[in-house]
């Protein structure tokens, strides 16, 4: 028998308890243990890592099963070969670049995201059990494959900044003969499983396998020119067998082949030990930018695992996510979404602190021509606009079409002039600007685009009888039915001339459009209610059970009515109840949404109530999430009403721990991203909010809603006092400038700052299959 693994040490070894880190909490915290502690490691984030790491004791079945890997290019999903399930393992091959360029079959087939292939590691003998833990803080997958015929040893990764899957394998004596097949896919959308193919296409030519000087290869020319190619080498040093695989795309050249040799060739010279090193030191420096701990073990580990998922799924450089992230299976959805997907995917990059993963930003500033296109002809010289689907290049396809572009025109176009899609793409842009203040964000891409996509609706607005402005008939995602004053494009409207506005005071342009804007503002028709809350639109009554929360974005995620009158609040909470009383067609993102939404309102036990509807209904073994196909944004979502439960700084207020529930005692944060680009550490313990500490990283106006009790008293980083003005109960504003902090605590309190994760309320199982 082998001696007991790593992963078996850290399985029965970790500590919640026990990982403290310590002192003044500058910004990258160090680790020590605090006198007394309960023993453990000394590291904090390796102590919630390891036990949020994944194990699995039964094999996977599926992809909502097995564990996963990917640097937001390469992905590889792993579980059992379908039919084969004692005979071979599967490591999928799938590439977020990989696309089809023929446009005149829109965005689904014709530029849809192709499949790669898949390899499968096939032991000797039949397998009789598996091993395998997802370790998170390292980014890998170890473990064994037991089979009838001796032991395989595993150890996998997609390296970080490489984009090459590396497989190493130790066989047992029995099992010397294991061997690796690749199994190149058909080249043709996965949408081809579920809907009628287009007239007139066809999938692409077969692959063309060959060998390079040792190096294998798969070809797969495209018909639209171009090619993709899978590469790869499988080397032996000792025992230990590696396999190396890359994927390279280019159109319209032929060029990947060239690259895919190249990379496997130049990887293939290190041994995995030597590959890991430099994969695991980004992995761990990425981790430590922000801290967060709770004591609902099996939240927490989902929360980490999500930090991990993000992070394998996307990057700035990375096309933006597809509805399936890097990991591509048969789906209905084979291309990029924005009427939802991608705003709920990147949410949680802000309040983590991980806007190194910002690819929306990135590419709605680098293809912006292309969101002209989108729009009708007479509308493209000052208008944008962002259809429901589109490649990663934002091209839709649809100017190959009779109509020419693909966002409808409002009033006129059947079946759906889905307008605000490109508006709410914008808001995360937005989000990413007021959580770092880079001014560049706002003047390069924001403001710009902005402008353009509120342009498109002033084209369209008009006065009605009631003197009031009114929009002709759009569509509010995935409701059914065109409505006159839609609630979907009114709220979007609103918060973008108001932020246009406040854009350009930020910026100082006098902008000739700025009275446009303001008349919007005063004049635009309320957003259409009824006796249940608001309403899809003019037209139509919320009155069918409905997944989307298109019509409450004014609530959230905008956070244009927030209940600050007893009113509006009493609008919200009939609006919410309204919504989700309708069972039938809910979905995860139905829960995650009523869960943000209810911490807006401070209730605490029904956020908590609608994440656990979430993990009940919906979350697969591994936290992934599937309706007709996979798709990743709910869980990612689902992190952000956590964020929501422990931070909120919309309005210019950072509220602390503004909606927990009464389970939830003991809280620790760090290094939480907040709007105005502060940096928040804060701990409660026993129900109490102990401390708040503020980092200002741009000098903003600092008012923060702290929730410590009885009279208070601020210090700066050396432990003067700070003076502060207070606002109301409970809120004061403090001058920070630029660089500068502030501690919150009870008058005469000298806490320990020590920061540590929290001991959990119970146990709980880990995530995958455990047996």
């Amino acid at each position: 028998m082998p001696s007991p693994s790593r992963r078996t040490v850290l399985a029965t070894g970790s500590a919640l308890g026990g990982a403290l880190f310590a002192g003044g909490l500058p910004a990258q915290a160090t680790a020590a243990d605090r006198p007394g502690g309960t023993g453990g490691t000394a590291d904090p984030w390796r102590t919630v890592l390891d036990d949020a790491d994944l194990v699995w004791q039964r094999m996977p079945a599926t992809w909502y099963e097995g564990p996963f890997l990917g640097n937001g290019f390469l992905g590889s999903g792993v579980y059992a070969e379908p039919g084969s399930e004692t005979r071979a393992v599967r490591f999928n091959v799938q590439h977020s670049e990989v696309q089809d360029h023929r446009p005149e079959f829109g965005s689904l087939f014709g530029l849809a995201r192709l499949p790669i292939g898949y390899f499968t590691l096939e032991p000797v003998g039949t397998i009789t059990a598996v091993d395998w833990r997802l370790g998170l803080h390292d980014a890998e997958l170890t473990g064994t494959l037991t089979t009838d015929r001796g032991t395989l040893t595993v150890r996998a990764l997609v390296h970080t900044s490489r984009s090459l899957l590396a497989v190493e394998v130790t066989p047992s004596a029995g099992e010397r003969g294991f061997r690796w097949v690749f199994h190149p896919a058909d080249a043709i959308s996965p949408r081809a499983a579920f809907k009628p193919l287009p007239d007139g296409y066809q999938g692409n030519p077969p692959p063309e396998v060959d060998e390079h000087d040792g190096v294998h290869v798969c070809v797969q020319p495209l018909l639209s020119d171009g090619q993709h190619v899978t590469a790869w080498r499988e080397t032996e040093r000792g025992g230990p067998r590696t396999l190396y695989a890359h994927v390279a795309h280019s159109y319209p050249r032929t060029t990947a082949l060239g690259a895919a040799l190249r990379a496997v060739r130049d990887g293939s010279l290190l041994p995995y030990d030597a590959l890991a090193v430099t994969h695991r030191a980004w992995w761990h420096a990425y981790y430590r930018k922000s801290f967060l701990s709770l004591p609902d073990a099996r939240i927490q580990r989902f929360y980490w695992i999500q930090l991990y998922k993000v992070a394998s799924a996307a990057r700035r450089d990375a096309p933006v996510m597809a509805t399936s992230g890097p990991w591509l299976e048969p789906t209905p959805w084979p291309n990029t979404w924005w009427n939802l997907n991608v705003q709920l995917e990147y949410w949680l990059i802000h309040g983590s602190n991980h806007l190194e993963l910002d690819a929306v930003t990135r590419a709605l500033g680098e293809f912006r021509d292309n969101l002209a296109k989108e729009v009708a002809a007479p509308y493209r010289s000052d208008s944008l606009g962002i259809p429901r689907t589109t490649d990663p290049h934002l091209v839709n396809g649809a100017a190959g079409t009779l109509t020419g572009y693909g966002v409808g025109i409002p009033g006129q176009d059947p079946p759906t002039p889905e307008v605000g899609n490109l508006t709410w793409a914008l808001h995360n842009v937005w989000l990413s600007y007021r959580h770092t203040m880079d001014e560049s964000v706002l003047r390069d891409v924001l403001y710009p685009l902005l402008r353009k996509a509120i342009n498109y609706y002033l084209h369209f607005l008009q006065p009605g009888p009631d003197g009031r402005l009114h929009l002709p008939t759009t569509f509010s995602p995935e409701y059914g039915g065109n409505s006159r004053d839609c609630n979907y494009d009114l709220m979007l409207l609103t918060w973008g001339c108001r932020t246009l506005l406040e854009s350009a005071e930020v910026l100082g342009i006098d902008d000739e459009l700025a009275p446009c804007w303001q008349e919007v503002l005063a004049r635009r028709v309320s957003y259409p209610t009824d006796e249940n809350g608001f309403m899809i639109g003019a037209d139509i009554p919320f009155a069918k059970s409905h997944r989307h929360y298109s019509h409450l974005l004014a609530v959230y995620p905008l956070y244009e009515l927030t209940g600050r009158t007893p009113e509006e609040r009493a609008l919200i909470e009939k609006s919410l109840a309204h919504w989700v009383g309708f069972e039938g067609a809910l979905q995860g993102y139905t829960f995650t949404g009523a869960a943000s939404m209810s911490a807006l309102l401070g209730k605490g036990e029904d956020a908590l109530k609608y994440l656990g509807e979430l993990m009940a209904r919906f979350i697969q073994a591994n936290t992934m999430y599937k309706e007709s196909g996979p798709v990743i944004e709910t869980p990612l979502s689902a992190a952000q009403s956590l964020h929501d439960m422990v931070c909120q700084s919309w309005g210019g207020i950072v509220r602390v721990f503004p909606a927990l529930p009464a389970a939830w005692a003991d809280v620790t944060v760090h290094g939480f991203r907040t709007q105005g680009a502060f940096l928040l550490s804060a701990v409660r313990r026993g129900g109490m909010t102990r401390w708040v500490r503020l980092v200002s990283e741009a000098g903003a106006p600092c008012v923060v809603r702290h929730g410590l009790p009885g009279a208070i008293e601020v210090r700066d980083g050396r432990g003067r006092p700070l003076r502060y003005e207070t606002v109301d109960d409970g809120t004061i504003r403090i001058p920070l400038c630029k660089g500068e902090s502030a501690l919150v605590t009870a008058k005469g309190d000298r806490p320990d700052l020590t920061v540590a994760p929290v001991t959990p309320n119970g146990t709980a199982p880990r995530w995958g299959l455990p047996a």
